[in-house]
């Protein structure tokens, strides 16, 4: 079929959402493309147990380099890229099946929206209720724009649509999980802006904290949702604090010494 569709799924280490993922792709895909980052907790075990899956492997240098690498590779000529914490719903499926089955020319990508949940919990306010992805693309004409996280596909605006269907998206389960990724995407994010020559400043660092967390919680009704959104608004806040602050450590911070190089060097 000319308008057959790959569904590609990044992963790393995703024991516990590989099986749902997969399960969900099976609604929509006539390909299921595995692309695996080194993954050491039997990820790919639970793949193949599974079956009906091909798998391709590489190291991760960055997210859209990744991806990027995996785009090509799929056999058909559409690509819904999957993250392995998102699922297809029943009804998104129906409508990319919709959608694939006679897809004007004028478009080569879809935004799909999504449904946030925070350790469990559904987020309908704090911002999460417009987020939103371009995930359903044309093999062989979109591609991601070259930054380490928070990548986004390179489509002109004029030639997107956008799909009333929703992916489900199970952000954390866990503060470990929340801080682990909290860690490691502030220092890619922060190494971006400073290759774009942003620097941290004073202002920034003061003031970003209680609007963004008075825009979030108050404007966009993050009370609403409870406790979950307190915790949300404030977090998202406090990421917006760590970007400047790992900014100012990239032009500021001193390497530590290492007492051992020195020992050496004394004793030559």
């Amino acid at each position: 079929m000319s308008n057959s569709l790959t569904v590609l799924i990044p992963a790393k280490n995703e024991r516990l959402n590989i099986r749902p993922c997969v399960e969900s792709a099976r609604q929509v895909a006539d390909e299921i493309l595995v692309a695996d980052s080194g993954s050491t907790d039997g990820t790919l075990e639970i793949v193949r147990r599974l079956g009906g899956c091909r798998i391709i492997e590489r190291e991760l240098i960055d997210f859209s380099n990744f991806k990027n690498w995996a785009i090509p590779q799929a056999a058909h000529p559409w690509v819904l890229i999957l993250d392995a914490d998102e699922r297809i719903t029943p009804a998104l499926a129906a409508e990319i099946r919709q959608a694939l089955a006679a897809p004007p020319e004028r478009i080569d990508g879809y935004w799909i929206g999504r449904d946030n949940f925070f350790m469990g919990q559904r987020i309908r306010h704090c911002g999460w209720n417009r987020d939103a992805v371009m995930r359903l693309v044309r093999r062989d004409v979109c591609r991601y724009t070259t930054r380490r996280v928070h990548e986004s596909m390179n489509v002109r605006p004029n030639r997107c649509g956008r799909l009333r269907g929703k992916l489900e998206h199970y952000t954390v389960w866990t503060y470990d999980q929340y801080l682990g990724k909290l860690i490691h995407y502030t220092r890619l994010g922060a190494q971006d802006l400073h290759e774009r020559g942003r620097r941290a400043s004073l202002p920034a660092m003061l003031f970003r904290v209680p609007l963004r967390f008075w825009q979030l919680y108050v404007l966009r009704l993050g009370f609403l949702d409870g406790m979950a959104g307190l915790q949300i608004c404030m977090l998202t806040a406090l990421t917006s604090f760590l970007k400047q602050a790992r900014l100012w450590e990239l032009d500021h911070a001193q390497q530590q010494p290492d007492p051992e190089v020195e020992a050496l060097r004394h004793a030559a």
